[in-house]
Formats: structure tokens, sequence, C-alpha cells
């Protein structure tokens, strides 16, 4: 058994200016992704050229921190939201939905290929091998706010979080940051790696995503003022993460249905 080591969530203060872990992890995750692509255009010089590749990240983390944020308090918190309006605007201290983040991304991704004049599916094709990074630092740093905890275990790995009572839990965060981050990674970034009909990569990553999703949730702890939604198993992160299969599995069979679609240009 293990003890959550409650580190501080403030890692650095400068005089009243203080620097949160939350921040920081996402400022690793952008940079990470943008390092990851950065990579992957070098390699396919004349697709996506530098100027691109730095709006798509401003375009990517304006919609994700937005939409985020907006999804927090309408998947989540709404009744914290109306009882003090005002954390919405405090980002820092946590409260960040991925669901509502991939909205506001693909919202972004929207306006950022109609304004250079590209089909949508490439654009989130080209992106979809990146997002995991930022998703595992995104969990990490979950973790590192002692946010997000799991449920009650007897396995020996189990680990007992004191701000939230002195019964061993899984360390779901951990196991997010292996799936969602890792394991998700290799498989998109492997898929990615040779070209791929158009729609087929952002596919794979919806499925990738949503299957993880839904089995981590199963060791993960409802949200409390939400518990299960239905069948007295279903939690929020799970009816959510099923329409993220149902549209990664009509991305494949529209890319490789014959004649249904074209080559993306995405490709390793």
């Amino acid at each position: 058994m293990f003890t959550f080591p409650q580190i501080d969530p403030v890692a650095l203060s400068l005089g009243p200016i203080s620097i949160h872990w939350y921040g920081i992890m996402y400022i690793v995750a952008f940079g990470g992704a943008w390092g990851l692509a950065t990579y992957r255009t070098r390699r396919q010089p004349g697709v996506w050229t530098a100027e691109h590749l730095s709006d798509l990240v401003f375009y990517c983390a304006l919609g994700a921190v937005l939409g985020g944020r907006f999804g927090s308090v309408f998947f989540y918190n709404f009744d914290r939201f109306l009882q003090d309006p005002l954390w919405l605007l405090r980002v820092w201290e946590g409260g960040m939905s991925f669901h509502g983040g991939l909205l506001g991304v693909l919202a972004a991704l929207f306006l950022y290929a109609r304004s250079i004049k590209r089909n949508l599916l490439d654009v989130a094709d080209f992106i979809a091998p990146f997002a995991p990074f930022g998703l595992g630092a995104g969990r990490l740093g979950n973790f590192i706010g002692g946010e997000l905890w799991g449920r009650p275990t007897d396995v020996p790995w189990g680990m007992v979080f004191p701000h939230v009572d002195a019964v061993p839990r899984h360390a779901s965060q951990l196991y997010e940051v292996a799936l969602e981050g890792v394991a998700l990674l290799i498989i998109v970034w492997w898929f990615s790696s040779k070209p791929r009909l158009r729609g087929a990569v952002a596919g794979v990553f919806g499925i990738g995503y949503g299957v993880f999703r839904i089995f981590i949730e199963f060791f993960r702890e409802p949200d409390r003022d939400l518990g299960y939604i239905a069948f007295d198993w279903l939690t929020m992160g799970q009816l959510l993460s099923l329409p993220m299969i149902l549209a990664g599995l009509g991305l494949l069979y529209f890319a490789y249905y014959p004649g249904a679609s074209s080559p993306t240009r995405a490709r390793g």
C-alpha cells in the first residue's frame, strides 16, 4: 500500500504570483504535443509549415481551455457554478473536462480548417497522434493535484489519499496516464506512421480514447455530485465516451468504404 505524497499544488511562488502545478502541466501538454508535431512536419516538408503549426497549436490551446472549462461546468459542476459564478474563471483551481475540451478543439479546428481552406478531417488526422501526450500530461496534473482519485481497493498497489480518507484506493489518475497517454500515443502514432485514408487516424483516436476511458471509469470514483447515471455502474465519463467510439467507428467506415474517401495528407 502506498500513500499519496501530498504535493503542494503551488510549484513556485514569486511574490504575489503563484505558479500552480496544474498550469505547468498544461504548458507541458501543449509544448510536448507541439514538439511531436514539429518532428512530424520535418518528415513531410511542404505539407505543414512552421507557421501552420504555430497557428494550429494556438487554436487547439484556446479551444481546449475554453471547452474544457465550460464542459466541466455544464457536464459536472453546474450547481457549483450557480453558487459561485466566478469559479468559472479560476482555472488554476482545477475543474476541466476532457469531453468539453474535445468539443472546444473540434470547434477551433473547424474555424482553423476554414481559414486555411483545408478539409477538417485532414487537420484532425494530423493532430490526433499528438493529442495523447497532452492527455497524459493532464492526467499527471490531476494526480499531482490529488483530484479524481479512484475507488476503494484491496490490491497491493492501492494508494491512500489522506485528504480524502484512510481507505486504500486505485490511483486511477496514473492508470489514465498509462492508457490514455502512453498506450494511446503508441497506438495512434504507429497507425499514422503510414498514409491512411481521410478520417481513419482521427477514428482510431476516438475509438481508442473511448474504450480506455470507459474501462478506467470502473476504477475511478464517480463524481460525488453525480454518482452513477444509470444501472448503478454507468458514469458520466462513460456516457460521454460512448459517442466517441461510435464517431470513431463511423469515421473508419466512411474511410474504408470503397470510393467513400481519399487518402489523407497526414503521414509519418
